[in-house]
């Protein structure tokens, strides 16, 4: 017989009750509360992603209105052309 067998099987199963329960310290559902701290820190953390989405779309914009004046090596998109409507991407 193998040893993990062992002492999964007969010597563990009694004592495997007693050490979880010393170790579960969890609280108790009554004492655990949301409190404003932590909604301030919520709403902290949204005000930041949609500052950062803005702050994306900013920069993607200056890209492209850098790429359209040519600054990355590519033709300067002239006045009366159209603009592509797949910017990059490769049409199959």
């Amino acid at each position: 017989m193998p040893f993990d067998a062992l002492l999964t099987g007969p010597v563990l199963s009694p004592v495997l009750p007693f050490v979880l329960s010393l170790v579960d310290e969890s609280p108790e559902p009554e004492d655990v509360k949301a409190g404003w701290t932590a909604f301030a820190i919520f709403l902290l953390l949204a005000a930041a992603v949609v500052f950062l989405g803005f702050s994306l779309v900013k920069q993607l914009r200056k890209a492209q209105s850098a790429k359209d004046a040519g600054v990355y090596g590519d033709e300067p998109q002239g006045v009366g052309e159209e603009k592509p409507e797949n910017h990059g991407q490769q049409s199959s």
